[in-house]
């Protein structure tokens, strides 16, 4: 067997254990949201205490204070990243972002797309459609702010239809109304700055021969730009913009 041909079983193991770690995060703070949607908190600060803490474990009898610790209170607060983990992050952050779950994709965003514009080209890469696919049963908590805030502050004239079939997509994913009035005032905000951007770039957008080949690959609207404007408005509304 020639050199190149070995496989590397540890990265195998090691991909995978981190596949099923941001699998498992996913599902456990899915359900302590749904467990803090049927206490009724009182605020949003608490829902989202509730599933920040919702790794921790209560003590069980066994347990003594001042006993010997042998694990951190918080183990996600004192993780270390050794030399190799950052290497392959700078080398995966190079990478194209291709989530084939929304648990790849919240791993993905957290650890690999770092600035606002890196995040914002990887939303646009991915489009509505595929956004759509991989959010169809829900949204993780707090996601659908942080990708409205992410749009509102890099959104480009160019980029108004791409934006747009975003929009639609993850209206479209399941538990939209409550992930959307768990929003907090800013990403609010965030959301009203965006479709005031929208509504200010009504310009006819590019030839077909000027738009990159994702942005080709997307579903054209019919109906052209008044088909467009149409959408935008039925937008407003599910995204309740005054």
């Amino acid at each position: 067997m020639e050199r190149n041909d070995i496989i590397d079983f540890k990265a195998l193991e090691k991909e995978l254990h981190t596949a099923l770690a941001a699998d498992e995060k996913y599902k456990r703070e899915n359900a302590a949201k749904l467990r803090a949607v049927e206490q009724r908190v009182a605020s949003y600060e608490e829902f989202r205490g509730i599933v920040l803490a919702s790794h921790l474990k209560p003590l069980e009898q066994k347990d003594k204070i001042g006993g010997k610790r042998t694990v951190p209170w918080n183990c996600y607060s004192t993780q270390r990243k050794t030399s190799q983990d950052e290497t392959t992050e700078i080398c995966q952050e190079k990478t194209l972002l291709q989530p084939e779950t929304s648990a790849e994709f919240y791993r993905d965003w957290r650890r690999h797309l770092r600035s606002g514009a890196e995040r914002y080209q990887a939303l646009l890469q991915l489009g509505g459609a595929k956004l759509g696919h991989l959010f169809q049963t829900d949204v993780g908590f707090g996601l659908l702010g942080e990708l409205l805030m992410v749009l509102a502050d890099h959104v480009r004239p160019v980029d108004r239809l791409v934006v747009l079939g975003i929009l639609r997509s993850l209206a479209g994913t399941g538990r939209f109304a409550l992930n959307l009035s768990l929003m907090s005032h800013a990403e609010r905000a965030s959301c009203r700055g965006l479709f005031q951007k929208l509504q200010a770039m009504g310009a006819p957008r590019p030839t077909k021969e000027g738009l990159g080949q994702e942005e080709q690959g997307l579903e054209e609207l019919p109906g052209g730009l008044q088909e467009e404007e149409r959408l935008l408005q039925e937008l407003l509304g599910l995204y309740q913009v005054d």
